[in-house]
């Protein structure tokens, strides 16, 4: 059975508490479910389940159905959420409104156990496609990291999340010193296989369900470190410095071992609705080139 973290969420929304138990039974062993029995309680969950799919009855004590479904494409939150309309109407013209507003698919009343399962499974293996497609896209071809558009993404979101939780956000801007030397010593086929142990050991020193680590761009890297004081992000950032160090890349040319040392801008700060992730990005870069003016392989830091 699968657990609750690789279940996919569905929100049923269907103002019969009878039809609810059904679509509960039916779907309970593959989904993690929430229920609705009207338009406002919908967007109530909605402010703090995000489904991967919902499935919304046409006919709703307080609203609409079609109403619902033009005000969900049209909400930013919740535009990209595939829906499934489920109506006891047997008109085919309802059906296509359906479509023409944005639904996915269209399920009729009385519900019938195999179109329903067939139906739901066949949306959730296009989400699950998709999302495995855009998740590919938000990773480092080389080092398997984030990549430089999930860095913006992940600020924008761990920004928002320090803000309502008015806790600290700091921020570790890595450069691997002197890299266009080393590539040039060693060529570039050394350089990757650097930059991939890095990565690596970067990886291994932070902590693995909450900080973000990922590639700047060319020889850079950067780690969100949310709900993390300064003091804290120093000493993680010195520990990085020192693996980095202390670390050896095997060269299968000259059968010997090559290094590389790093240097770390360390900022942080608590974040503010009226501010902007680029101040916490601009402070670690500036941080950053301190270090390398003051001879490379050391942490800067500084508290905005």
């Amino acid at each position: 059975m699968m657990g609750e973290k690789t279940k996919n969420r569905i929100l049923i929304v269907e103002d019969s508490i009878f039809n609810q138990k059904i679509l509960e039974n039916i779907l309970m062993d593959s989904y993690i479910l929430e229920t609705a029995a009207s338009a406002r309680e919908a967007f109530s969950i909605l402010e703090s389940f995000d489904p991967h799919l919902i499935l919304l009855d046409i006919i709703l004590p307080d609203a609409n159905g079609f109403d619902v479904l033009r005000s969900l494409g049209e909400c930013e939150r919740t535009k990209h959420i595939p829906v499934i309309v489920i109506s006891g109407l047997d008109r085919e013209k309802d059906e296509e409104k359906g479509f023409l507003l944005g639904a996915v698919d269209y399920i009729k009343k009385p519900f019938k156990k195999a179109i329903v399962k067939a139906r739901i499974s066949t949306q959730i293996q296009i989400i699950n496609q998709m999302r495995a497609i855009e998740e590919m896209s938000l990773r480092d071809g080389l080092t398997g990291v984030f990549n430089r558009r999930a860095f913006d993404r992940k600020m924008r979101t761990e920004w928002e999340a320090a803000c309502e939780k008015a806790a600290p956000l700091s921020l570790l801007m890595i450069d691997v010193d002197l890299f266009k030397c080393y590539n040039d010593t060693y060529g570039h086929p050394q350089g990757d296989m650097m930059l991939q142990a890095v990565a690596i050991t970067i990886k291994s020193m932070v902590r693995a369900e909450a900080d973000i680590l990922c590639r700047y761009g060319g020889e850079e890297f950067a780690v969100i470190l949310p709900e993390t004081e300064l003091t804290e992000a120093v000493i993680t950032a010195e520990k990085i410095r020192l693996s980095i160090k202390a670390l050896q890349i095997p060269s299968p040319d000259s059968g010997t071992a090559t290094r590389a040392t790093i240097s770390i801008g360390v900022a942080s700060l608590y974040p503010e609705e009226s501010g902007n992730p680029m101040e916490l990005i601009e402070a670690a870069d500036s941080m950053l080139y301190r270090a390398k003016e003051m001879g490379r392989n050391q942490v800067q830091y500084e508290g905005i």
